[in-house]
């Protein structure tokens, strides 16, 4: 990998994660919604976003790091992984929250006065665990939505 996309790899990752609290730091304080008032209305999902951001930029930052230091760095196609999966990350961890807030999956939140600590948190850990988390609703998905056949093409009969 070239010296200059190291460079700008480790420069993207970290604008993305400091970026992101910086970003949940005016939402908290409304200085956002002074500027452009319809944040309002999507507010908490905001949260959810910049949350699997600071998650998955954190995950990628420490993967970046370590195949920095031992010398891995050498695959130029692996610059993709690193540019566009925080960015799956943030809107996967919007997509875990609204799942789990449906019934969907099964995770029950315990309401802490106004704050919304709970889904927060696991928007963070949706997007450090991006691949992760969609690797299992794959599982789900091929569960939830199975067809009439097994493994080897053959219709099953219904008993």
């Amino acid at each position: 990998m070239h010296r200059w996309l190291k460079a700008f790899i480790l420069t993207y990752l970290s604008f993305l994660f400091f970026g992101s609290f910086i970003a949940i730091g005016l939402l908290w304080t409304g200085m956002i919604e002074n500027v452009l008032p319809f944040v309002s209305d999507i507010k908490i999902f905001l949260y959810y976003f910049f949350a699997g951001a600071i998650g998955g930029s954190l995950r990628h930052l420490y993967m970046f790091c370590c195949h920095y230091m031992d010398g891995e760095l050498t695959d130029y196609r692996k610059w993709i992984m690193y540019i566009f999966f925080p960015i799956f990350a943030t809107g996967t961890a919007v997509v875990a929250v609204m799942l789990i807030q449906s019934g969907i999956l099964l995770i029950e939140f315990t309401d802490y006065g106004d704050t919304p600590y709970a889904p927060i948190s696991i928007a963070f850990f949706v997007g450090f665990g991006f691949n992760r988390f969609v690797n299992k609703l794959n599982m789900v998905s091929k569960n939830l939505f199975k067809t009439g056949t097994d493994n080897q093409g053959e219709v099953r009969k219904e008993t």
